[in-house]
């Protein structure tokens, strides 16, 4: 049998099937087309077409399965999670980033420009190479240089508190 035979024979009975374990009804014929994907991408490896019907129905089953697993993970996220511990006062993040990127700017040039190119721009390390014509190793170098003397600057001028989650909750620019 080909996956042709299959859909003229199976679509519809599957669409049923799903439509009656499925309560959200814009996703029956997503599941449809994914369970005949993987009958396409499976049917060369079953010799025995008897068993055809049965595992035609055990991977409608386990797309099924699949689809409330992920629907549950979504939906039962709320907007906000709120973990033990959590600051509720100020958000620093804004002027923390106004100092980071005026601290990135007093960086000599090199550092300056790979720092720019992977933290704010979003290159990987073998992109900022080829973007800056340095070797691989290299361009690992001037990240991490570049990184320890941001770092320097803003332990010189900030002060920066952040909560185990990465969360800034205490932001002071530090006298001169």
């Amino acid at each position: 049998m080909n996956v042709e035979e299959l859909w003229n024979q199976y679509h519809e009975p599957l669409k049923k099937f799903i439509t009656y374990r499925v309560h959200d009804h814009s996703m029956v014929d997503d599941l449809l087309q994914i369970v005949f994907m993987k009958i396409q991408i499976h049917l060369p490896n079953v010799h025995d077409e008897q068993k055809i019907p049965g595992w035609i129905y055990r991977i409608t089953r386990n797309t099924i399965i699949d689809f409330y697993r992920t629907e549950k993970s979504i939906e039962q996220l709320p907007e906000y999670i709120a973990f033990p511990g959590d600051f509720d006062g100020e958000n620093y993040t804004k002027e923390a980033a106004a100092c980071i990127r005026s601290s990135i700017n007093r960086l000599p040039q090199k550092y300056r420009e790979a720092l720019e190119l992977t933290e704010i721009q979003g290159l990987s390390q073998k992109e900022l190479c080829k973007k800056m014509g340095i070797t691989y190793s290299g361009a690992k170098s001037r990240v991490q240089r570049g990184r320890a003397k941001l770092k320097q600057l803003m332990m010189g001028c900030c002060h920066i508190e952040s909560d185990r989650y990465g969360n800034i909750v205490d932001f002071r620019i530090l006298k001169e």
